[in-house]
C-alpha cells in the first residue's frame, strides 16, 4: 500500500510563486507514473501534470505548461510542482496521484492512477 502527502499550499498574490511537494511512504517500489490533479470550486478534478518514473517523460496541461515545472527525487520519494506566475484561476485544492501501471498509461486521466493524497488548498490573490 502507497501513501501520499501533500505539502506546500497556501495564500500567495497573483504573479507570484508556490513549490508543491508530494511525498510517498509506504510500498514505494510499486509506483511508476505519478501527476498532480486539482479541482476548483463548482468544477470537475483537471489533470496539471505528470511524470515517468525517471523522470524523462514530463506532460504538463496547456493551461499551465508555460508557468509549471514537474520534477520527483526517487531517493526521497518525493515529487514537486514548481508553480510560476500564478493566476487566479489556479486556486484549486491539488492532489497528489500515483500509478503503479507498468508501461504507457493515459497520463491525463485520473483513472490511470492507484493512489491519491488528501490534497493542498492553493490560494491565488488579486
Amino acid at each position: 500500500q502507497v501513501q501520499l502527502v501533500e505539502s506546500g499550499g497556501g495564500l500567495v498574490q497573483a504573479g507570484g510563486s508556490l513549490r508543491l511537494s508530494c511525498a510517498a511512504s509506504g510500498r514505494t517500489f510499486s509506483i511508476n507514473t505519478m501527476g498532480w490533479f486539482r479541482r476548483a470550486p463548482g468544477k470537475e478534478r483537471e489533470f496539471v501534470a505528470s511524470i515517468n518514473r525517471s523522470g524523462g517523460t514530463t506532460v504538463l496541461a496547456d493551461s499551465v505548461k508555460e508557468r509549471f515545472a514537474i520534477s520527483r527525487d526517487n531517493a526521497r520519494n518525493t515529487m514537486y510542482l514548481e508553480m510560476n506566475n500564478l493566476k487566479l484561476e489556479d486556486t484549486a485544492v491539488y492532489h497528489c496521484a500515483a500509478s503503479r501501471s507498468v508501461g504507457w498509461i493515459v497520463e491525463r486521466e485520473s483513472s490511470s492512477y492507484h493512489y491519491w493524497g488528501q490534497g493542498t488548498q492553493v490560494t491565488v490573490s488579486s
